[in-house]
Protein backbone atom coordinates (compact mmCIF):
# COMPACT_ATOMS: atom_id res chain seq x y z
CA UNK A 1 0.00 0.00 0.00
CA UNK A 2 1.19 3.50 -0.85
CA UNK A 3 2.21 5.22 2.39
CA UNK A 4 0.48 8.51 1.57
CA UNK A 5 -2.46 9.06 -0.76
CA UNK A 6 -5.81 10.81 -1.29
CA UNK A 7 -9.09 8.90 -1.52
CA UNK A 8 -12.53 10.26 -2.42
CA UNK A 9 -16.06 8.89 -2.10
CA UNK A 10 -19.41 10.41 -3.00
CA UNK A 11 -22.97 10.07 -1.77
CA UNK A 12 -26.31 11.25 -3.14
CA UNK A 13 -29.42 12.26 -1.22
CA UNK A 14 -32.82 10.60 -1.15
CA UNK A 15 -34.00 13.28 -3.58
CA UNK A 16 -31.44 12.38 -6.25
CA UNK A 17 -33.39 10.96 -9.24
CA UNK A 18 -31.74 7.53 -9.00
CA UNK A 19 -32.44 7.36 -5.27
CA UNK A 20 -36.08 8.34 -5.79
CA UNK A 21 -36.28 5.23 -7.98
CA UNK A 22 -34.55 3.03 -5.41
CA UNK A 23 -36.94 4.22 -2.69
CA UNK A 24 -40.04 3.58 -4.83
CA UNK A 25 -38.76 0.11 -5.80
CA UNK A 26 -38.02 -0.82 -2.19
CA UNK A 27 -41.40 0.53 -1.06
CA UNK A 28 -42.92 -2.08 -3.35
CA UNK A 29 -40.64 -4.82 -1.99
CA UNK A 30 -41.70 -3.93 1.56
CA UNK A 31 -45.37 -4.03 0.61
CA UNK A 32 -45.06 -7.56 -0.79
CA UNK A 33 -43.12 -8.68 2.29
CA UNK A 34 -45.90 -7.26 4.50
CA UNK A 35 -48.41 -9.79 3.14
CA UNK A 36 -49.04 -13.36 4.30
CA UNK A 37 -46.22 -15.88 3.84
CA UNK A 38 -43.57 -13.31 2.92
CA UNK A 39 -41.05 -16.08 2.22
CA UNK A 40 -43.04 -16.80 -0.95
CA UNK A 41 -43.01 -13.19 -2.18
CA UNK A 42 -40.95 -12.49 -5.30
CA UNK A 43 -40.17 -8.97 -6.49
CA UNK A 44 -37.76 -7.64 -9.08
CA UNK A 45 -38.90 -4.05 -9.59
CA UNK A 46 -37.37 -1.29 -11.69
CA UNK A 47 -38.43 2.36 -11.56
CA UNK A 48 -37.81 5.25 -13.96
CA UNK A 49 -38.51 8.88 -13.11
CA UNK A 50 -38.41 11.99 -15.26
CA UNK A 51 -40.29 15.30 -15.42
CA UNK A 52 -43.56 14.67 -13.54
CA UNK A 53 -43.59 10.99 -14.49
CA UNK A 54 -42.96 7.67 -12.73
CA UNK A 55 -42.78 4.39 -14.65
CA UNK A 56 -42.36 0.99 -13.00
CA UNK A 57 -41.69 -2.39 -14.60
CA UNK A 58 -40.66 -5.80 -13.36
CA UNK A 59 -41.78 -9.23 -12.24
CA UNK A 60 -43.67 -10.07 -9.06
CA UNK A 61 -45.36 -12.90 -7.22
CA UNK A 62 -47.56 -12.43 -4.18
CA UNK A 63 -50.40 -14.11 -2.30
CA UNK A 64 -53.37 -15.22 -4.42
CA UNK A 65 -55.80 -12.37 -4.87
CA UNK A 66 -53.35 -9.70 -3.72
CA UNK A 67 -53.27 -6.55 -5.81
CA UNK A 68 -50.50 -4.14 -4.90
CA UNK A 69 -51.42 -0.45 -5.11
CA UNK A 70 -48.23 0.55 -6.92
CA UNK A 71 -49.38 4.08 -7.64
CA UNK A 72 -50.18 4.89 -4.02
CA UNK A 73 -46.81 3.52 -2.89
CA UNK A 74 -44.97 5.61 -5.48
CA UNK A 75 -46.82 8.85 -4.69
CA UNK A 76 -46.34 8.35 -0.95
CA UNK A 77 -42.61 7.76 -1.42
CA UNK A 78 -42.22 10.93 -3.50
CA UNK A 79 -44.25 12.92 -0.96
CA UNK A 80 -42.13 11.65 1.92
CA UNK A 81 -38.94 12.69 0.12
CA UNK A 82 -40.42 16.17 -0.19
CA UNK A 83 -41.08 16.77 -3.89
CA UNK A 84 -43.73 19.42 -4.46
CA UNK A 85 -42.14 21.20 -7.41
CA UNK A 86 -43.66 22.22 -10.73
CA UNK A 87 -41.46 19.72 -12.56
CA UNK A 88 -41.96 16.86 -10.10
CA UNK A 89 -44.87 16.79 -7.65
CA UNK A 90 -46.18 13.75 -5.79
CA UNK A 91 -49.78 14.74 -6.49
CA UNK A 92 -49.49 15.87 -10.12
CA UNK A 93 -47.07 13.33 -11.62
CA UNK A 94 -48.33 10.74 -14.11
CA UNK A 95 -47.86 7.05 -13.27
CA UNK A 96 -47.43 3.95 -15.44
CA UNK A 97 -47.25 0.37 -14.14
CA UNK A 98 -48.11 -1.44 -17.38
CA UNK A 99 -44.68 -3.07 -17.42
CA UNK A 100 -45.27 -5.15 -14.27
CA UNK A 101 -45.90 -8.86 -14.89
CA UNK A 102 -45.88 -12.20 -13.07
CA UNK A 103 -42.59 -13.90 -12.22
CA UNK A 104 -41.20 -16.16 -14.92
CA UNK A 105 -42.09 -19.81 -14.31
CA UNK A 106 -38.58 -20.79 -15.42
CA UNK A 107 -36.99 -18.59 -12.74
CA UNK A 108 -39.47 -19.81 -10.11
CA UNK A 109 -38.58 -23.43 -10.88
CA UNK A 110 -34.90 -22.74 -10.15
CA UNK A 111 -35.45 -20.69 -7.00
CA UNK A 112 -38.29 -22.44 -5.18
CA UNK A 113 -37.77 -25.40 -2.87
CA UNK A 114 -39.43 -28.66 -3.95
CA UNK A 115 -39.04 -32.25 -2.75
CA UNK A 116 -35.45 -32.73 -1.63
CA UNK A 117 -34.32 -29.54 -3.39
CA UNK A 118 -33.52 -26.55 -1.19
CA UNK A 119 -34.25 -23.01 -2.32
CA UNK A 120 -31.72 -21.94 -4.91
CA UNK A 121 -30.14 -18.58 -5.57
CA UNK A 122 -32.36 -16.20 -7.51
CA UNK A 123 -29.57 -15.44 -9.96
CA UNK A 124 -25.92 -16.08 -10.62
CA UNK A 125 -23.41 -13.49 -9.47
CA UNK A 126 -20.56 -12.43 -7.23
CA UNK A 127 -21.04 -10.37 -4.08
CA UNK A 128 -18.51 -8.58 -1.87
CA UNK A 129 -18.45 -7.55 1.76
CA UNK A 130 -15.94 -5.22 3.40
CA UNK A 131 -15.08 -3.76 6.79
CA UNK A 132 -12.23 -1.71 8.25
CA UNK A 133 -11.42 0.18 11.45
CA UNK A 134 -11.63 3.72 10.02
CA UNK A 135 -14.98 4.58 11.65
CA UNK A 136 -17.06 3.35 14.61
CA UNK A 137 -19.35 1.52 12.17
CA UNK A 138 -16.30 -0.22 10.61
CA UNK A 139 -16.91 1.52 7.29
CA UNK A 140 -14.44 3.42 5.07
CA UNK A 141 -14.36 7.02 6.28
CA UNK A 142 -14.93 8.89 2.96
CA UNK A 143 -18.25 7.21 2.16
CA UNK A 144 -19.34 7.20 5.81
CA UNK A 145 -19.00 10.99 6.16
CA UNK A 146 -20.36 11.67 2.67
CA UNK A 147 -23.56 9.93 3.76
CA UNK A 148 -23.68 11.68 7.13
CA UNK A 149 -23.50 15.16 5.56
CA UNK A 150 -26.50 14.48 3.32
CA UNK A 151 -28.46 12.72 6.07
CA UNK A 152 -28.13 15.78 8.27
CA UNK A 153 -29.08 18.12 5.42
CA UNK A 154 -32.23 16.07 4.74
CA UNK A 155 -33.14 15.96 8.43
CA UNK A 156 -32.72 19.72 8.79
CA UNK A 157 -34.72 20.35 5.61
CA UNK A 158 -37.62 18.12 6.67
CA UNK A 159 -37.74 19.52 10.19
CA UNK A 160 -37.83 23.08 8.87
CA UNK A 161 -34.65 24.06 10.70
CA UNK A 162 -32.97 24.76 7.35
CA UNK A 163 -35.10 26.39 4.66
CA UNK A 164 -34.27 27.05 1.04
CA UNK A 165 -32.67 23.68 0.33
CA UNK A 166 -34.52 21.25 -1.94
CA UNK A 167 -34.34 17.41 -1.91
CA UNK A 168 -31.75 16.76 -4.66
CA UNK A 169 -28.14 16.90 -3.44
CA UNK A 170 -24.73 15.24 -3.72
CA UNK A 171 -21.67 15.19 -1.51
CA UNK A 172 -18.04 14.20 -1.95
CA UNK A 173 -15.37 13.80 0.72
CA UNK A 174 -11.62 13.54 0.04
CA UNK A 175 -9.34 12.33 2.82
CA UNK A 176 -5.56 12.16 2.97
CA UNK A 177 -4.27 8.81 4.21
CA UNK A 178 -0.94 8.11 5.84
CA UNK A 179 0.20 4.54 6.45
CA UNK A 180 -3.32 3.34 5.65
CA UNK A 181 -5.08 5.61 8.16
CA UNK A 182 -7.17 8.74 7.41
CA UNK A 183 -5.28 11.77 8.67
CA UNK A 184 -6.82 14.96 7.29
CA UNK A 185 -9.73 16.10 5.12
CA UNK A 186 -8.46 17.96 2.07
CA UNK A 187 -11.71 18.68 0.16
CA UNK A 188 -15.46 18.50 0.59
CA UNK A 189 -17.91 19.15 -2.25
CA UNK A 190 -21.65 19.56 -1.75
CA UNK A 191 -24.06 20.38 -4.56
CA UNK A 192 -27.64 20.94 -3.47
CA UNK A 193 -30.78 22.04 -5.22
CA UNK A 194 -32.07 25.30 -3.74
CA UNK A 195 -34.77 27.93 -3.98
CA UNK A 196 -34.37 30.36 -6.89
CA UNK A 197 -33.97 33.42 -4.64
CA UNK A 198 -30.85 32.05 -2.92
CA UNK A 199 -27.43 32.87 -4.35
CA UNK A 200 -24.32 30.72 -3.94
CA UNK A 201 -23.18 32.49 -0.78
CA UNK A 202 -26.57 32.04 0.88
CA UNK A 203 -26.52 28.31 0.11
CA UNK A 204 -22.97 28.06 1.47
CA UNK A 205 -24.05 29.77 4.67
CA UNK A 206 -26.74 27.12 5.13
CA UNK A 207 -24.65 24.07 4.28
CA UNK A 208 -21.16 24.70 5.69
CA UNK A 209 -22.27 24.69 9.37
CA UNK A 210 -23.89 21.29 8.78
CA UNK A 211 -20.69 19.94 7.23
CA UNK A 212 -18.68 21.13 10.23
CA UNK A 213 -21.16 19.46 12.57
CA UNK A 214 -20.62 16.10 10.88
CA UNK A 215 -16.90 16.02 10.16
CA UNK A 216 -14.35 15.14 12.90
CA UNK A 217 -12.80 18.46 13.89
CA UNK A 218 -9.29 16.98 14.09
CA UNK A 219 -9.49 16.25 10.35
CA UNK A 220 -10.43 19.84 9.42
CA UNK A 221 -7.87 22.63 9.20
CA UNK A 222 -7.33 25.91 7.35
CA UNK A 223 -6.26 24.00 4.25
CA UNK A 224 -9.50 22.02 4.01
CA UNK A 225 -11.31 23.28 0.89
CA UNK A 226 -15.11 23.27 0.97
CA UNK A 227 -16.90 23.75 -2.35
CA UNK A 228 -20.65 24.43 -2.33
CA UNK A 229 -22.52 24.31 -5.66
CA UNK A 230 -19.40 24.81 -7.82
CA UNK A 231 -21.54 25.61 -10.88
CA UNK A 232 -22.96 28.57 -8.94
CA UNK A 233 -26.63 27.66 -9.39
CA UNK A 234 -28.73 24.52 -8.87
CA UNK A 235 -32.42 25.42 -9.06
CA UNK A 236 -33.68 22.88 -11.62
CA UNK A 237 -33.02 19.46 -10.10
CA UNK A 238 -34.47 16.12 -9.14
CA UNK A 239 -36.29 14.11 -11.82
CA UNK A 240 -37.13 17.38 -13.61
CA UNK A 241 -33.43 17.98 -14.18
CA UNK A 242 -32.22 14.44 -14.79
CA UNK A 243 -33.82 11.06 -15.46
CA UNK A 244 -33.46 8.49 -12.68
CA UNK A 245 -33.32 4.70 -12.72
CA UNK A 246 -33.25 2.00 -10.05
CA UNK A 247 -29.83 0.52 -9.32
CA UNK A 248 -27.55 3.18 -10.77
CA UNK A 249 -25.82 4.11 -7.50
CA UNK A 250 -24.32 0.78 -6.47
CA UNK A 251 -20.99 2.27 -5.31
CA UNK A 252 -22.82 4.88 -3.23
CA UNK A 253 -24.89 2.01 -1.78
CA UNK A 254 -21.82 0.04 -0.68
CA UNK A 255 -18.27 1.20 0.13
CA UNK A 256 -17.70 4.29 -1.98
CA UNK A 257 -15.12 2.54 -4.16
CA UNK A 258 -12.93 1.44 -1.24
CA UNK A 259 -13.76 -2.23 -1.91
CA UNK A 260 -14.68 -4.35 -4.96
CA UNK A 261 -18.29 -4.58 -6.16
CA UNK A 262 -19.83 -7.56 -7.90
CA UNK A 263 -22.02 -5.36 -10.11
CA UNK A 264 -25.49 -6.26 -8.86
CA UNK A 265 -27.88 -3.63 -7.50
CA UNK A 266 -29.90 -4.11 -4.30
CA UNK A 267 -33.06 -2.02 -4.40
CA UNK A 268 -36.24 -3.48 -5.85
CA UNK A 269 -35.23 -7.08 -5.12
CA UNK A 270 -36.69 -9.48 -2.57
CA UNK A 271 -34.19 -11.44 -0.43
CA UNK A 272 -34.20 -14.55 -2.66
CA UNK A 273 -32.03 -12.45 -4.97
CA UNK A 274 -28.46 -13.08 -3.82
CA UNK A 275 -27.43 -9.77 -5.37
CA UNK A 276 -28.94 -8.37 -2.22
CA UNK A 277 -28.94 -11.07 0.48
CA UNK A 278 -25.43 -12.39 -0.20
CA UNK A 279 -24.02 -8.86 -0.26
CA UNK A 280 -25.62 -8.32 3.16
CA UNK A 281 -24.21 -11.53 4.64
CA UNK A 282 -20.79 -10.71 3.15
CA UNK A 283 -20.78 -7.36 4.94
CA UNK A 284 -22.01 -9.06 8.13
CA UNK A 285 -19.17 -11.59 8.06
CA UNK A 286 -16.46 -9.04 7.18
CA UNK A 287 -17.68 -6.66 9.90
CA UNK A 288 -17.71 -9.38 12.55
CA UNK A 289 -14.22 -10.55 11.58
CA UNK A 290 -12.90 -7.02 12.13
CA UNK A 291 -14.98 -6.52 15.29
CA UNK A 292 -13.59 -9.79 16.68
CA UNK A 293 -10.07 -8.42 16.34
CA UNK A 294 -9.14 -11.04 13.76
CA UNK A 295 -8.16 -8.39 11.18
CA UNK A 296 -8.01 -4.61 10.73
CA UNK A 297 -9.46 -4.87 7.21
CA UNK A 298 -11.40 -7.65 5.54
CA UNK A 299 -12.73 -8.22 2.04
CA UNK A 300 -14.99 -11.21 1.45
CA UNK A 301 -16.43 -12.57 -1.80
CA UNK A 302 -19.24 -15.08 -2.33
CA UNK A 303 -20.28 -16.52 -5.71
CA UNK A 304 -23.57 -18.20 -6.62
CA UNK A 305 -25.32 -19.89 -9.55
CA UNK A 306 -29.02 -19.55 -10.24
CA UNK A 307 -31.00 -22.44 -8.78
CA UNK A 308 -28.01 -23.74 -6.75
CA UNK A 309 -28.21 -23.47 -2.96
CA UNK A 310 -24.55 -23.59 -1.92
CA UNK A 311 -22.04 -20.87 -2.87
CA UNK A 312 -19.66 -21.79 -5.67
CA UNK A 313 -16.73 -20.14 -3.90
CA UNK A 314 -15.75 -18.21 -0.77
CA UNK A 315 -12.80 -15.82 -0.80
CA UNK A 316 -11.34 -13.88 2.13
CA UNK A 317 -8.57 -11.26 2.03
CA UNK A 318 -7.44 -9.57 5.26
CA UNK A 319 -4.87 -7.43 3.43
CA UNK A 320 -1.99 -8.59 5.58
CA UNK A 321 -3.63 -7.38 8.80
CA UNK A 322 -4.43 -10.77 10.37
CA UNK A 323 -2.32 -13.31 12.23
CA UNK A 324 -4.76 -16.02 11.14
CA UNK A 325 -4.52 -17.65 7.72
CA UNK A 326 -7.33 -16.64 5.40
CA UNK A 327 -8.11 -20.35 4.80
CA UNK A 328 -8.64 -20.76 8.55
CA UNK A 329 -11.00 -17.79 8.53
CA UNK A 330 -13.03 -19.41 5.76
CA UNK A 331 -13.41 -22.53 7.92
CA UNK A 332 -14.57 -20.40 10.86
CA UNK A 333 -17.15 -18.80 8.59
CA UNK A 334 -18.53 -22.04 7.15
CA UNK A 335 -18.60 -23.68 10.59
CA UNK A 336 -20.80 -20.88 11.95
CA UNK A 337 -23.04 -19.75 9.07
CA UNK A 338 -25.24 -21.53 6.53
CA UNK A 339 -24.45 -19.63 3.33
CA UNK A 340 -27.28 -21.08 1.28
CA UNK A 341 -29.83 -18.45 0.19
CA UNK A 342 -32.33 -19.86 2.70
CA UNK A 343 -29.67 -19.95 5.43
CA UNK A 344 -28.75 -16.31 4.80
CA UNK A 345 -32.35 -15.15 4.86
CA UNK A 346 -33.06 -17.04 8.08
CA UNK A 347 -29.85 -15.91 9.82
CA UNK A 348 -30.47 -12.23 9.09
CA UNK A 349 -34.30 -12.42 9.21
CA UNK A 350 -34.56 -10.90 5.75
CA UNK A 351 -38.22 -11.79 5.10
CA UNK A 352 -39.37 -8.60 6.78
CA UNK A 353 -40.48 -5.27 5.23
CA UNK A 354 -37.19 -3.56 6.12
CA UNK A 355 -35.77 -2.38 2.83
CA UNK A 356 -37.12 1.10 2.14
CA UNK A 357 -34.96 2.45 4.99
CA UNK A 358 -31.84 1.12 3.27
CA UNK A 359 -32.52 2.71 -0.13
CA UNK A 360 -30.78 6.03 0.67
CA UNK A 361 -27.59 6.94 2.58
CA UNK A 362 -25.99 3.53 2.19
CA UNK A 363 -26.99 -0.04 2.92
CA UNK A 364 -24.00 -0.48 5.21
CA UNK A 365 -22.66 1.31 8.27
CA UNK A 366 -26.14 1.86 9.70
CA UNK A 367 -27.45 1.02 13.17
CA UNK A 368 -29.43 -2.25 13.54
CA UNK A 369 -33.06 -1.49 14.43
CA UNK A 370 -35.63 -3.29 16.58
CA UNK A 371 -37.85 -3.99 13.53
CA UNK A 372 -35.05 -6.06 11.96
CA UNK A 373 -33.70 -3.34 9.68
CA UNK A 374 -29.93 -3.52 9.08
CA UNK A 375 -29.63 -6.89 10.81
CA UNK A 376 -26.46 -7.39 8.74
CA UNK A 377 -24.79 -4.70 10.87
CA UNK A 378 -25.09 -6.71 14.10
CA UNK A 379 -21.93 -7.92 15.85
CA UNK A 380 -23.42 -11.10 17.31
CA UNK A 381 -21.03 -13.34 15.38
CA UNK A 382 -17.80 -11.76 16.63
CA UNK A 383 -17.51 -13.84 19.80
CA UNK A 384 -18.05 -17.13 17.94
CA UNK A 385 -15.40 -16.21 15.38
Amino acid sequence: MTKEYLFTSESVSEGHPDKVCDIISDSIVDDFLSQENPENARVAMETLVTTNKVVIAGEVRGPEGYNCNYEELARNAVKEIGYEQDGFHWKNLSFDSSGVHSQSADIAMGVDASGNKDQGAGDQGIMFGYACKETPSLMPAPIYYSHKILELMASERKSGNTTGIQPDSKSQVTLKYKNGEPEICTKIVVSTQHDAELDQQAVSDLVIPLIKTVMPQEWMDNNTEILINPTGKFVIGGPDGDTGLTGRKIIVDTYGGAAPHGGGAFSGKDPTKVDRSAAYISRYIAKNIVAAGLADRCTLQLAYAIGVSEPLSIYVDTHGTSQIKDDDLIKKITDNIDLSPRGIRDHLSLHKPIYKKSAAYGHFGREPMTDGSFSWEKLDLAEKL
